[in-house]
């Protein structure tokens, strides 16, 4: 499975049944060349204009299946919450 195969897929969280986004990114380990977590965007500020400002960090661990559309998956959302890094800092005037 490659990682682009990866972000098609949905994550639901089967503790709550709630819908948590799409696969976003990935967290590698370098010394062995693994994957070892998903990135998950939160949840969008006033309607989604504003960006988001937190993400969903999920260990491989904390996958139970992962199928043709979806990857369900098994967390305390305040466990795996973190804030965003700022993609956009501002430039010096």
């Amino acid at each position: 499975m490659t990682i682009c195969e990866l972000r098609e897929k949905e994550v639901i969280n089967i503790c709550t049944g709630e819908r948590l986004g799409y696969v976003e990114d990935v967290v590698f380990d370098l010394c062995s060349g693994r994957i070892t977590h998903l990135i998950v965007p939160g949840p969008c500020k006033f309607f989604g204009i504003l960006g988001r400002e937190e993400e969903y960090v999920i260990d491989l661990c904390q996958i139970c299946k992962i199928g043709k559309d979806l990857i369900l998956v098994e967390v305390n959302l305040k466990d795996v919450r973190r804030k965003c890094d700022n993609p956009c800092p501002k430039k010096d005037d």
